[in-house]
C-alpha cells in the first residue's frame, strides 16, 4: 500500500494542484513563493490530528475571500419572511480540503474495508476528502448576524447619546465575514472526512460533492499512517546562543534520553536482560544510603538533640534513588572522542556535545530524529509492550514530511543527508526491500546540492501562474517531472519507435547534463541557455552593468551548445520559466559532390562559412533548426522578425547573430561611415559592438590579439575576414574572455545586438509575469 497522490484544494497559493508521491522519495522545487511551504503545510495541517487546530483563514486561498463574504452580505441582506440560504455546497467550494488517494494490494484490503464504496470494488485507487466546513451552517448564520448585528445596536446607541450630528468612525467587530471568522474559526468549522469515488481518481480538477456523500465518524486515515515532521527550524542556532529548550531539545542528548525513556529504560516494563541492569542499580542505591547515613549523621543528631523527632514522631531516614534517565540529564552525557581511540588515557581529549561543529550536529540530529520515528513506527524494544500499543497493527505506510533540511545543514552536509535519509528510515529487518510496509518520504527544499543527489523522476516542479487579472492573487501549479525524466530506459533500441528512442535520449541528457553541472534550473526565475565558455564569463557582466533589474532577479545561466540546446526543451517548456537562448549563427557553405540522390538532386557537403546572404548557405545550429525559429536556409534565419524568435508558448526566445549596421569612426587610414556585417559568432560579435575598444589594445595575446589586429586592417571586409579566419579550431574563447576582463573594465563593454535584444526581451517578459494582463494593456 502506497499514497499515489493528493489532490490540494483552496490552500492558500494552491487553489488546485495535484502533488503525485514517489515510491520512496519525493522532492518539493520550485522558484521562492511557489507554494513548497503552501504545501508541506497542507499534509501537516490535514493529515496530523494534532495540527489541526493550526488552520486559519490565513490558510483559505485569497481570492476565494469574495465568494465567502458574498455568502455573509446574502445572508445580512434577506427579508424577514425569506429563508437563508444554509447549503454547505458553497462552502465547500471556497474552504481548504485535500483529497489522499490510496494504492492498495489486495492483502491490505482490511486496512481500508471502511473506505470500500461498494462490495464489488475491484482494486485500484481508494480516496478520501478532509475538508474544513462549517459543523452547523444555521448556528454559523446565527452566530454571525447576531455579531453584526450588536455592533450595529452599539454605533446607533452612542450616536443617539451624542446627538444626531455625531457619529463614531469606530470599526467594531466584525466589519465583515473575515473579521468574524478571523477569531471564530475553530468554534464554527471543522474538518470532516469523506470517501472519494475511485472511478474519479484521476480526474483533474477533483470531483466535486455529491448528495450522496457523508461525513465519515471516525478519520479515515487513523491506522493508515504513521505521519512524521521535520520543520525547517528557522530558529536553529548556535548551542551558546541562549535560546533556551527550543534550541537544547535538538541537541543529541536530548534526542537520546527520549529514545532511552521510549524503547531502552530498565525501569519501564522489564525485562529478563533489563535485571543485571536493576540490579546493579539496586545495589549502588544500597551503598549510596548507607554512605548518606553516615554523612548526614551528625547533622541528624543535633536534630534529636532539639527533641525532634520525639519518641511518637516518625524517624528521619535518607534514601536514594538512582534514575538511568537522569544519568543522560548533563551537557556533557554525548561527548566526542578528538583522538578517536579507546585508551583510557584519552578520556581528557573527549569533548562536550556543544564544541562539535554546529553543521556536523545538526546532521547527527536529523539522522537521529529519522532513527526515532522509525523504531517508534516498528515500535522497537519497550514501545511494543505499551498498552496504548499492545492492541494497535503497525500502520501500514510511513509518512516522513521535512521542511527545508538545508535551513540548517551546510552544502556538503545536505548532500550526505539525502543521500542517507532514506535508507535510515528503511534500517530495520521488517522493512529494508520488504514491501509489508511502505516509508515515503517528501522533502521541499530550495537547495541545488539536495536536488542534484536525488532521482530527478522523484521531483515536483511548483510553477508560479502568472497573473490574468488585477485582483487575481498569485497561484501555483505543480508539474511531476516524471514526465520528462521517468521514461523506461531498459527497452531494446532494436525495433523501437524512432520517436520513443528519442525522446529516451532526450531524459538521458537532461539528466546527465544537470547532474554534471548544477541544478540551480529548478529555483530560477529564468534561465539563460549560452552558447560557450566566453559567453558565460561575459554575460553576467553584462546584466550587471547594463540591465540592473535582470541582476535583481534569480537567473539560472547554463552552459551549452546550440547543437545541445534543443534538447532541453521538454524541460524548458515543462518548467514554464522565461528562457533566452544565446547561440551563435553556425553558417555553413554548401559544394556540390557531383553525384545524385534517389530522387535526382545532386548531393552536397558542407564546410564552416563566414555567413552571407544570397548564397545558398545553411545554419548548422540544430536549436534554430529544430527548436526557435525552426529553419534551416541562413537567408531566411537571418530575416525572420523579433515575434519569430519567440516560442508559439511565449516564454523561449533565441537570440543570434544577424545583419548588424557598424558605425566606423574617422582613423589614420580614413576608415569611416556605415558599414553591413554578420556576425558569425559571439567573439567577434563582441569585437564588432566595441570596434575602438580594439583598436586601443596592445598589451594582448592570443585570440584576443588576432582580434585587435584585425581591426587595424585597411579595409572593413579584411577586418571580418580576419576575424573569422581566427576562430578557428584552435581558437581559445574562454582566454580572450579572461583576457578581456583583465585589460578592459567590463562596465565599458557594450554587448553585441543581439544580446542586447534578447536581455531587453527577458526584462520585458519578467516584467509582464509580475503584472496581470488586464494593466498590460489590450484585451489579450
Amino acid at each position: 500500500m502506497k499514497i499515489a497522490h493528493i489532490d490540494i484544494q483552496n490552500f492558500r497559493k494552491l487553489k488546485s494542484c495535484r502533488v503525485e508521491l514517489a515510491d520512496t522519495n519525493t522532492i518539493l522545487v520550485g522558484a521562492n513563493n511557489s507554494g513548497k511551504t503552501s504545501a508541506m503545510d497542507a499534509l501537516i495541517m490535514f493529515l496530523k490530528k494534532s495540527k489541526r487546530k493550526e488552520l486559519s483563514t490565513t490558510d483559505i486561498t485569497l481570492s476565494n475571500w469574495a465568494s465567502i463574504e458574498k455568502i455573509g452580505t446574502d445572508w445580512l441582506s434577506i427579508g424577514e419572511d425569506q429563508q437563508p440560504d444554509f447549503s454547505s455546497d458553497n462552502w465547500r467550494q471556497q474552504l481548504p480540503s485535500i483529497d489522499v488517494w490510496l494504492e492498495v494490494d489486495e492483502p491490505k484490503i482490511h486496512y481500508v474495508r471502511h473506505l470500500l464504496p461498494t462490495l464489488d470494488w475491484d482494486g485500484g485507487l481508494l480516496g478520501a476528502r478532509l475538508i474544513l466546513e462549517p459543523k452547523d451552517t444555521e448556528e454559523l448564520y446565527k452566530a454571525y448576524s447576531s455579531a453584526r448585528s450588536a455592533a450595529q445596536k452599539t454605533k446607533e446607541s452612542r450616536q443617539r447619546e451624542s446627538g444626531d450630528n455625531c457619529s463614531t468612525h469606530l470599526a467594531l467587530w466584525p466589519t465583515s465575514m473575515r473579521d468574524f471568522l478571523d477569531r471564530k474559526l475553530q468554534s464554527y468549522f471543522t474538518i470532516n472526512a469523506y470517501v472519494l469515488d475511485p472511478e474519479s481518481a484521476n480526474n483533474t480538477p477533483p470531483q466535486p460533492f455529491t448528495e450522496y456523500m457523508e461525513a465519515m465518524e471516525n478519520d479515515p486515515f487513523d491506522g493508515l499512517f504513521k505521519i512524521d515532521i521535520i520543520n525547517a527550524q528557522r530558529g536553529f542556532s548556535d548551542p551558546n546562543s541562549g535560546e533556551g529548550t527550543a534550541n537544547s531539545d535538538r541537541r543529541l542528548s536530548a534526542q537520546l534520553r527520549s529514545y532511552f525513556d521510549e524503547h531502552l529504560n530498565p525501569n519501564e516494563l522489564p525485562e529478563a536482560s533489563d535485571l543485571d541492569a536493576l540490579e546493579a542499580m539496586e545495589a549502588a542505591r544500597i551503598a549510596f544510603d548507607e554512605k548518606l547515613k553516615s554523612s548526614f549523621s551528625n547533622a541528624i543528631g543535633e536534630l534529636e538533640g532539639l527533641n525532634y523527632p520525639g519518641f511518637s514522631d516518625p524517624q528521619i531516614l535518607l534514601s536514594s534513588k538512582v534514575n538511568p534517565l537522569e544519568g543522560l540529564n548533563h551537557d556533557s552525557a554525548v561527548q566526542f572522542n578528538v583522538l578517536r581511540d579507546d585508551a583510557p588515557y584519552t578520556e581528557g581529549f573527549c569533548l562536550p556535545e556543544k564544541y562539535n561543529g554546529l553543521g556536523y550536529q545538526n546532521l547527527i540530529s536529523m539522522i537521529f530524529n529519522l532513527i526515532r520515528f522509525r523504531d517508534e513506527w516498528m515500535r522497537v524494544g519497550k514501545a511494543s509492550k505499551r498498552e496504548e500499543n499492545s492492541c494497535k497493527p503497525i500502520e501500514p505506510i510511513h509518512l516522513m514530511l521535512i521542511e527545508e533540511p538545508e535551513a540548517h545543514l551546510h552544502a556538503q552536509v545536505q548532500q550526505v543527508f539525502i543521500k542517507k535519509a532514506y535508507s535510515v528510515l528503511r534500517a530495520h529487518s521488517d522493512l529494508g526491500d520488504r514491501k509489508q510496509f511502505s516509508t515515503q518520504m517528501v522533502v521541499s527544499t530550495h537547495s541545488s546540492h539536495i536536488t542534484h543527489e536525488t532521482d530527478f523522476t522523484g521531483l515536483r516542479y511548483f510553477r508560479r501562474n502568472p497573473l490574468t487579472t488585477a485582483r487575481e492573487v498569485p497561484c501555483a501549479t505543480v508539474v511531476n517531472m516524471s514526465a520528462i525524466f521517468g521514461i523506461e530506459r531498459k527497452r531494446q533500441v532494436n525495433g523501437q519507435d524512432p520517436e520513443e528512442q528519442k525522446r529516451i535520449e532526450t531524459a538521458q541528457f537532461a539528466t546527465r547534463y544537470l547532474r554534471t553541472t548544477h541544478c540551480d534550473l529548478f529555483f530560477a526565475d529564468a534561465a539563460i541557455l549560452i552558447e560557450g565558455p566566453a559567453e558565460r564569463i561575459l554575460v553576467p557582466h553584462f546584466i550587471r552593468n547594463h540591465y540592473p533589474e535582470l541582476d535583481r532577479s534569480y537567473i539560472s545561466l547554463l552552459e551549452i551548445g546550440g547543437s545541445h540546446a534543443h534538447r532541453l526543451r521538454p524541460l524548458i517548456e515543462a518548467l514554464g520559466i522565461p528562457t533566452l537562448i544565446i547561440t551563435d549563427l553556425d553558417s555553413l557553405a554548401k559544394e556540390e559532390t557531383g553525384e545524385v540522390n534517389t530522387d535526382g538532386e545532386p548531393k552536397f557537403t558542407t564546410k564552416k562559412a563566414s555567413p552571407q546572404t544570397g548564397q545558398n548557405q545553411l545554419t548548422g545550429n540544430d536549436t534554430l533548426k529544430t527548436w526557435v525559429p525552426g529553419k534551416i536556409d541562413l537567408d531566411e534565419v537571418i530575416g525572420v522578425t523579433s515575434e519569430l524568435k519567440t516560442a508559439r508558448c511565449g516564454k523561449v526566445r533565441v537570440a543570434y547573430p544577424s545583419k548588424i549596421i557598424v558605425t566606423l569612426l574617422p582613423d589614420s587610414k580614413g576608415l569611416t561611415g556605415f558599414r553591413t556585417a554578420i556576425p558569425y559568432t559571439f567573439e567577434d560579435a563582441l569585437v564588432l559592438a566595441n570596434l575602438s575598444t580594439f583598436q586601443r589594445m596592445t598589451q594582448v595575446t592570443g585570440l584576443t590579439k588576432k582580434m585587435a589586429d584585425a581591426t587595424q586592417k585597411a579595409t572593413f571586409d579584411e577586418t571580418c575576414e580576419e576575424m573569422f579566419k581566427a576562430l578557428n579550431k584552435s581558437a581559445k574563447k574562454a582566454e580572450m574572455a579572461l583576457d578581456l576582463l583583465y585589460s578592459v573594465e567590463p562596465s565599458t563593454f557594450r554587448p553585441p545586438y543581439y544580446i542586447k535584444e534578447g536581455l531587453s526581451w527577458l526584462k520585458m517578459t519578467l516584467e509582464k509575469l509580475a503584472q496581470p494582463k488586464s494593466t498590460q494593456g489590450g484585451n489579450s
